[in-house]
């Protein structure tokens, strides 16, 4: 089990993050959704959902090679707005907002299982370089934090 006081605190973040999601789309209706951010290229709320499934299921396969397979894995970026694009994230969010869900509680099962040795467990991330377990721990502990507000931001914007 982890023990490393910063880890921990980042596990508990990572965990947190569905809820802080959960609280910024409470209530919303579809315009609510589909409002834009106070930046022009920002995203509405609805694309955010779909981008959190999409990208929490790249987070989960990356955290899983990064603990299984010999070190350095290779971690392969992918072109998110290119994503967005083509995987129509002007649908529905409710399959994509359970995903969410699902990955991160799997994802939670598996941190709870980590000592502080499998941190140091490293890859290459095609576009960032190395990247290592607690540099993925790091990225989704924040990741959600920073959508869900971008999500509050969006739902404020006249």
């Amino acid at each position: 089990m982890l023990s490393d006081p910063a880890a921990l605190a980042l596990v508990a973040r990572y965990r947190a993050g569905v809820v802080l999601v959960e609280d910024a789309l409470a209530g919303a209706t579809d315009a609510d959704l589909d409002r834009r951010g106070p930046g022009t290229d920002d995203w509405c709320a609805r694309q955010v959902v779909h981008h959190l499934a999409d990208s929490e299921t790249n987070s989960y396969v990356r955290l899983r090679r990064l603990i299984a397979e010999p070190a350095p894995t290779t971690i392969q970026g992918y072109d998110e707005a290119h994503w967005a694009t083509v995987l129509h994230y002007d649908r529905p969010i409710e399959a994509s907002l359970a995903v969410f869900r699902a990955v991160r509680a799997a994802s939670g099962e598996l941190l709870d299982t980590l000592v502080d040795a499998d941190l140091v467990r490293t890859g290459v991330h095609s576009e960032s370089g190395t990247y290592s377990l607690a540099d993925w721990l790091a990225i989704y502990a924040d990741h959600a934090e920073a959508h869900a507000a971008q999500i509050r931001a969006a739902r404020a914007t006249p």
